[in-house]
């Protein structure tokens, strides 16, 4: 009884600092219709920077509370609001969660490059001098006891703000309707503006709350709001007192856990993964009301050619090729890499791009494909890279299953889940037996990787493994252009415009889903197989969920819609990395914060960045002389590279100018017709924003 009591304020107080948290998670989606998946980082920068002015400069704790909580986290909620989130509020709920995704990224990199992760920082709880309160046989340390009591002082705080103040029944008016609160006298900006304040703040109190019980690390402080994600669900990201009920039986959970789970090689992980299990669990258990805010008009999916695709298929494998022929072997492992990670981020594409169904678990998908191609493979047997590629798409048919209950925000929560329980437990189980077969996983290390037996060859070397990556990004590049040009494809898209519709013309929400999340998965594992034959040893660290994170944003930047998405992510994933691997270790960091800053400009570029540059280029393929003379200047640059007659640097600068140069002399030269009749506006020329007016007074006028 004296250990049940004893857990259970351990609990309680845990639960406190959970329901902090959650009821600025509540607080911020239920005015802005957001949900801030960069909650906890807020949270964690917060605690860093309490750290860095009560410990590394001294100053006293009150000054630093104060510091952080009335300066800090304000201006850092007004930054969010004004420059990252009111630019895309007008877009679509996929649109909001990427900023969020990117404003994590960012957090969790600046962190890590600002605070070495390597130095230990612990915290010093408050009042850690003054003797503990006991509550018979239980102790309650002061700084738990100001925990609950911070917990209750906000609950009622928010409830007189909320209900007796202007500002909270503005909040309130503008959850159901911006446009009609308005028109009322009341300023659904300024409430916005006051939710974020409110919910980094509150964000802010839990993570200084929090850090003296855990190690003040970046990674870690972001991913505890897994536990808050739980308590949100519980309110239906808009109850406040069932926000408090979730936080307290996650807290109490996680408590009874820690004392009373069995001690044995398979249960430690369960503790660590239960909050993330309990999410699933509320995501499907719970009704959740259609959130606010979809796209009425999704974005475009381009429908890509015969011919490009075929084309497109060919420019990897040359790429490949003169990756091969100019760089030396240690490059060559280096940037083998990008091959591999692109044909992962391509898995995007039909989930994502295609189907409009977020995933963010795509990276730990990609990790049970490497596994199962490390032990079924473990000779090079050609026929394991297919099974370990219907492995994942298994995994990914699973995860399909409670997809029809799930979709937008709740959706990419249940992949954020499966993605930490598999990153917190499954991954770390040792070997075990399921219905008398003995499965292994990465068996509490690492797993070797080797290359197939092809045709007699064994792929050992990191030329031929490149070669072999390149191959399969084209040919599953190919797959996907072919599917969007199908019939399967026009389906997908319907399903992304309208469930509902979809669904009432006689679809099978079940069975499209699942076929669409398993060829997904499926694409990821090969990716994955792929991926560790390049490495030749992997760990469960590198298929985490917040190493996937990066993956997701460089291919939201590409355009999920873009079948190129798989070549421009790996690209841009591995190069900058290699290039400022050179400058010390923060340099993967630095890599991280330019990939989350790119996913933050998102609302100048909503559709991607390679819809623009395939309209910038096109003049210059068109004109057939140009084209010649470019691919006459890029061979000459790789037969002088190949023979190392020139530093490889140099050619690359000048084939990189002369190609700019020729694409800007193409553009000048096209000359657009003219006196092209109304009704071939925007076919025969670009639409142009002023045709609506115009068309709209010409028929006026005629009328």
């Amino acid at each position: 009884m004296d250990q049940f009591l004893a857990f259970t304020v351990v609990g309680l107080s845990t639960a406190a600092v959970y329901a902090v948290i959650g009821t600025g998670l509540v607080v911020t989606h239920a005015t802005t219709g957001v949900f801030n998946f960069a909650h906890g980082a807020a949270g964690m920068l917060s605690a860093f920077a309490y750290w860095q002015l009560s410990v590394g400069w001294g100053l006293p704790v009150p000054l630093a509370l104060a510091v952080v909580l009335l300066v800090l986290a304000p201006a850092f909620g007004l930054f969010v609001e004004r420059v990252l989130m009111r630019p895309v509020q007008a877009l679509g709920e996929a649109e909001r969660l990427v900023m969020t995704v990117a404003l994590l990224t960012g957090c969790i990199a600046l962190a890590r490059w600002v605070w070495d992760p390597n130095t230990a920082r612990p915290l010093t709880p408050f009042l850690a001098d003054w003797p503990a309160l006991r509550l018979g046989p239980a102790v309650l340390t002061w700084h738990q006891a100001v925990s609950m009591a911070v917990a209750v002082t906000i609950a009622a705080a928010l409830w007189v703000l909320l209900h007796r103040t202007r500002a909270g029944t503005e909040m309130r008016a503008s959850v159901d309707d911006r446009a009609l609160a308005g028109l009322t006298g009341a300023d659904p900006l300024r409430a916005t503006r006051l939710a974020w304040v409110l919910g980094i703040q509150l964000a802010a109190v839990g993570g200084i709350l929090i850090a003296p019980a855990v190690a003040l690390d970046a990674q870690q402080l972001s991913l505890l709001i897994v536990s808050a994600y739980t308590a949100a669900v519980f309110g239906r990201l808009r109850s406040l007192p069932l926000t408090f009920l979730g936080a307290l039986v996650v807290g109490l959970m996680e408590a009874y856990l820690a004392g009373y789970l069995p001690q044995n090689d398979y249960l430690p992980g369960l503790r660590l993964a239960a909050p993330a299990l309990l999410l699933f669990l509320a995501l499907l258990a719970f009704p959740h009301h259609r959130l606010r805010g979809r796209g009425s008009t999704p974005l475009r999916v381009s429908l890509p050619t015969a011919r490009g695709s075929v084309l497109f298929a060919s420019l990897v494998l040359v790429f490949a090729l003169v990756l091969v022929t100019v760089l030396t072997d240690d490059a060559v492992i280096s940037y083998g890499t990008l091959f591999p990670l692109g044909v992962i981020a391509l898995s995007f594409v039909p989930l994502a791009g295609y189907t409009g169904q977020i995933s963010l678990c795509q990276l730990s998908i990609a990790g049970v494909g490497a596994v199962a191609w490390g032990h079924l493979g473990a000779h090079g047997q050609l026929w394991a890279l297919p099974v370990a590629t219907l492995v994942a798409a298994a995994v990914g048919a699973l995860i399909a299953l409670p997809a029809l209950r799930l979709s937008g925000i709740y959706l990419a929560l249940g992949t954020t889940a499966f993605a930490v329980v598999l990153d917190r437990w499954i991954f770390t189980l040792p070997a075990f037996k399921l219905l008398g077969v003995r499965i292994t996983l990465f068996d509490q290390g690492s797993v070797t990787v080797t290359g197939p037996d092809l045709f007699g060859l064994h792929l050992t070397s990191p030329a031929q493994l490149l070669m072999l990556s390149a191959v399969c990004l084209a040919f599953v590049s190919l797959g996907v252009a072919t599917l969007r040009r199908g019939r399967f494809g026009r389906r997908l898209i319907a399903l992304r415009d309208s469930e509902a519709a979809y669904a009432t013309l006689g679809g099978r929400l079940l069975v499209t889903k699942t076929a669409v999340f398993a060829l997904s998965a499926g694409i990821a594992g090969l990716g994955g197989a792929l991926y560790g034959m390049q490495l030749q040893t992997v760990t469960a660290e590198q298929f985490n969920l917040v190493a996937g994170l990066p993956l997701f944003l460089i291919a939201v930047i590409g355009g999920l819609g873009a079948v190129g998405t798989g070549l421009f992510t790996g690209i841009a994933f591995v190069v900058p990395a290699q290039l400022l691997h050179g400058v010390g270790s923060w340099g993967q960091d630095v890599t991280s914060l330019l990939v989350a800053l790119a996913g933050m400009g998102l609302a100048h570029s909503p559709s991607g960045v390679l819809a623009r540059m395939r309209a910038e280029w096109t003049p210059l393929g068109r004109n057939r002389l140009l084209l010649s003379t470019l691919l006459g200047i890029l061979g000459a640059c790789w037969l002088l590279a190949a023979l190392d007659m020139a530093n490889g640097w140099l050619l690359l600068a000048i084939a990189a100018v002369m190609a700019l140069l020729l694409r800007a002399y193409a553009a000048t030269a096209q000359r657009p017709p003219t006196d092209i009749p109304p009704e071939w506006w925007g076919i025969r020329r670009p639409w142009r924003p002023d045709d609506g007016e115009v068309l709209t007074r010409a028929t006026t006028a005629a009328g």
